[in-house]
C-alpha cells in the first residue's frame, strides 16, 4: 500500500518535504567548533566544547605568579601549553613533570606545535576516567621553577587518537533506521486523517433537501 495515495496532491509535495526534513535536522548531529588557544601573545583560555558526539574536551587550568597553562585530554595524549604569567611569552624547551595519584611523567616537548604532551598509558588510562583528577604540574624554565595545581574534570567519554569516543555504555544516538519509523507513522497519522476529511464532509444529510 502506498501511504501518499491517502494524500490528496496538493499535500504530498509538502508532506514529503517535511518527512525529508525529519530525516536530516534529527539523524545528522551539529558540530562546533574549537575554541582556538595557542602560544602566540594571547592569554591561554580552556578549549570550547567539541562535536556533539564528543561532548566537552576534559580540560584544566593553573596559575602561578611566574606561570599561566592550559591543558586538554585529546588525541591519546593529555596536550599542554605554557606562557609567562607577566608577559605571555611562551615558554619553550622546559622540563615538566606532571603528578597526579601516585603517578608521575614527564611532559615531552613539541617544538612544532609548542605544547608539552604526556603520552604515559598509566597515567593516560587514570586520567580518563569520569570524575576530578587533582593535578600537580612541576615546570622549570631557565632560572625559574614552579608548582602549578590544577583540576581535570572528565564528565564522560574521551576521545582517542582516532578521534572515537569510548565509554562503558557505547552509547550512540538514535539511528537513521529509528527517525524513519517515526517519520513514517507522522506520514501514516496525517495520511488517514485527510483521506477521510473529504468522505465526511461529502456525506449528504439523512433530512435530505426540500
Amino acid at each position: 500500500m502506498n501511504l501518499l495515495n491517502l494524500f490528496p496532491s496538493r499535500s504530498r509535495l509538502s508532506l514529503l518535504g517535511a518527512g525529508f526534513a525529519v530525516l536530516v535536522f534529527g539523524g545528522i548531529p551539529s558540530y562546533a567548533a574549537p575554541g582556538a588557544h595557542g602560544p602566540n601573545g594571547e592569554h591561554l583560555d580552556a578549549p570550547a566544547q567539541a562535536g556533539a558526539n564528543s561532548g566537552p574536551v576534559p580540560s584544566f587550568e593553573a596559575r602561578s605568579e611566574a606561570f599561566e597553562l592550559v591543558g586538554r585530554l585529546q588525541g591519546g595524549e593529555l596536550s599542554i601549553l605554557i606562557n609567562r604569567f607577566a608577559t605571555n611569552e611562551p615558554v619553550l624547551n622546559a622540563t615538566v613533570e606532571v603528578e597526579t595519584g601516585n603517578l608521575k611523567a614527564p611532559a615531552k616537548f613539541h617544538a612544532d606545535m609548542g605544547d608539552y604532551a604526556i603520552d604515559d598509558a598509566n597515567m593516560l588510562k587514570t586520567l580518563a576516567a569520569p570524575g576530578d583528577h587533582p593535578m600537580v604540574i612541576t615546570v622549570l624554565a631557565g632560572n625559574d621553577s614552579d608548582l602549578l595545581d590544577g583540576t581535570l574534570t572528565v564528565a564522560g567519554a574521551v576521545l582517542d587518537d582516532h578521534g572515537h569516543s569510548h565509554d562503558d555504555g557505547h552509547a550512540h544516538g538514535p539511528s537513521r533506521t529509528v527517525w524513519l519509523a517515526l517519520a513514517l507513522v507522522v506520514l501514516a497519522a496525517v495520511g488517514w486523517f485527510f483521506g477521510r476529511t473529504p468522505k465526511a464532509a461529502g456525506t449528504p444529510s439523512k433530512g435530505g433537501a426540500l
